[in-house]
């Protein structure tokens, strides 16, 4: 079984991206799959000025053989920012040879604390997907509100939201 690789797109600290993203963690490991979350915060600084043009630094390098090289299969939890996705999914997007996208799979979740849940910005990222040759899931999930579907800690509380998660989860499964 091919562990799948949820991508946090963001590079904000403690982002509601980043909760809803282990969120999925939770919901595949319940459905029996593995799975590692990819936070682009913790991508490299060199990442604009070395990696984005190949000369590879030893932690793009390891990031790209841990999360990238030897899967199948992507969940792209993307913020909205400016009515698209941020800069470093891009930046991330084209610092990875594009072989290592062709014929994989994706499944987008756009998350946004207005009330559109970044529709936008996953129909600009599916375009690149599928330029990439990436097959992309049709079911893609808009997440509004986020902040108010939080608890306390943090943790994705709104039964509804969990119940289409499980839904969205399931069917790109069996993608």
């Amino acid at each position: 079984m091919d562990s799948i690789t949820i991508i946090s797109a963001t590079n904000r600290p403690d982002s509601n991206t980043e909760k809803v993203a282990r969120y999925y963690a939770t919901v595949l490991k319940a459905m029996g799959e593995e799975s590692n979350i990819l936070s682009l915060k913790n991508l490299p600084e060199s990442i604009l000025h070395s990696d984005l043009y190949g000369l590879r630094s030893p932690e793009f390098h390891k990031i790209i053989e841990t999360y990238v090289e030897h899967h199948q299969k992507f969940i792209f939890i993307t913020p909205e920012y400016n009515g698209s996705f941020a800069g470093i999914l891009k930046v991330f997007l084209d610092a990875i040879p594009p072989r290592m996208w062709m014929d994989n799979k994706a499944c987008l979740v756009g998350v946004s604390t207005g009330r559109a849940g970044n529709l936008r910005g996953m129909e600009h990222l599916t375009n690149i997907l599928n330029y990439l040759k990436v097959n992309v899931y049709h079911n893609k999930l808009p997440i509004s509100r986020v902040d108010t579907l939080m608890d306390g800690l943090g943790n994705l509380a709104d039964e509804e939201t969990r119940k289409v998660i499980e839904t969205q989860v399931a069917g790109f499964l069996r993608f």
